[in-house]
């Protein structure tokens, strides 16, 4: 295993080194990396970390998210609004029935396989979103009018949205029936994840603020946390709904509230540990990735996400509508809103497994999602932002 940790920070940080040099997202080159040395290509990797991949990543996924809630504000979120809100879901429906309109055309399925189909493309990548919306914050470019915010708001509830119409979509092409009910867990996850981890902020401000340690072991304690809420929702969210990311970042915003000094160096501790985190969360991600089902696949395939990508981009339009946004800002807040990863990394093969027709299908157009759209919106955001954004006095 220590072998496979040398790989993949050595191959993740050099690739991303070369990539940096092309004037393009290090990212790309850490997927990249983790391609090639992955079980799909080279096979360097042992089994022993890629049995623990998803965890791994989750991890570094709980950086980011605690990053991003310690870094944002009341006023960022009263400036976010109206679009923030619409931007949870209605992209994402924009998606799906794009989705189902058009994958019976490029891809000759069932409208019922489309909609399984577009559930697992309809969510955005918090792992590719939330790193950019956080650089934009640092580097002060549309913070005036919440912009990043507002797209860190979007993505982080867009993923819930999604993997409740995906598990009824799954549901119904296993022959179960539409239970009305189900809707209403989304929600009520939303609901029960933020009040849960405003809570856990403001308990943890108080005690962090009658025990005197070193900032390090406050951002330990942070993490334990944060784990125990992941924990909570794999071992009970079939019986109480939770999203335990919606809950981190919650726990991150309250403690920046209750307690913005500790918070500004808690912060601080936090993007230092990125540096390594961000090389197994990319490496580990393009090592998920089936590159043959991804080589296999037709034009048709990139097509159809093409398509989709563009209804998706309509939807982030219509959020922005009877907003003070230039045509610039709109512009960026559609680009900032196309990367897949996490998500279609995680359960696009869940169909596969379940034994449904569509299932290697499915998995492949993840795949292929991924590899295009990641790379793409991560290239488009760093490429753009300092165009299409107005640069403002950074806050602290």
């Amino acid at each position: 295993m220590l072998l496979s940790i040398a790989l993949i920070l050595l191959c993740g940080m050099s690739a991303g080194f070369l990539v940096r040099k092309a004037h393009l997202p290090a990212l790309t080159g850490m997927i990249i990396a983790g391609i090639v040395i992955g079980p799909y290509v080279l096979n360097w990797l042992s089994e022993d970390i890629l049995a623990i991949s998803s965890q791994l990543r989750k991890i570094a996924l709980i950086i980011i998210l605690l990053r991003a809630g310690l870094k944002l504000t009341l006023d960022d979120l009263k400036t976010a609004g109206r679009p923030a809100i619409l931007m949870c879901f209605v992209p994402a429906l924009f998606e799906i029935a794009a989705s189902i309109v058009f994958a019976p055309v490029f891809l000759g399925v069932s409208v019922l396989e489309a909609a399984v189909l577009g559930t697992v493309l309809g969510a955005v990548s918090p792992a590719v979103i939330v790193p950019g919306m956080i650089r934009l914050i640092d580097e002060g470019y549309g913070t005036d009018k919440a912009i990043p915010h507002m797209i860190l708001a979007g993505a982080s509830v867009d993923d819930v949205f999604v993997i409740v119409l995906f598990t009824t979509a799954v549901s119904l092409a296993q022959g179960g029936t539409f239970k009305p009910a189900e809707l209403f867990t989304i929600p009520f996850s939303i609901i029960t994840g933020i009040g849960a981890g405003l809570l856990c902020g403001y308990l943890l401000a108080v005690w962090f603020k009658k025990i005197n340690v070193r900032d390090t072991v406050r951002v330990i304690i942070l993490f334990a946390v944060s784990f125990l809420l992941t924990s909570f929702e794999d071992s009970y969210g079939a019986v109480i709904p939770f999203a335990s990311l919606l809950a981190i970042m919650a726990a991150g915003f309250q403690l920046r509230s209750s307690y913005t000094r500790l918070a500004l160096k808690m912060t601080s501790v936090l993007d230092r540990m990125w540096v390594a985190a961000e090389v197994f969360l990319f490496v580990l991600l393009g090592a998920s990735v089936e590159i043959q089902s991804a080589l296999s696949a037709g034009l048709h395939v990139i097509a159809f996400l093409l398509v989709i990508l563009l209804f998706r981009m309509a939807g982030v339009f219509l959020c922005m509508i009877k907003t003070n946004l230039s045509m610039k800002e709109r512009l960026f807040c559609m680009i900032a809103y196309i990367p897949k990863a996490t998500v279609q990394a995680a359960i696009g093969g869940i169909p596969l497994s379940l034994g449904l027709s569509c299932g290697p299908l499915v998995l492949t157009v993840s795949v292929i999602s991924i590899l295009v759209s990641a790379p793409l919106g991560a290239i488009g955001i760093e490429s753009t932002y300092r165009h299409l954004l107005e640069k403002n006095a950074v806050k602290v």
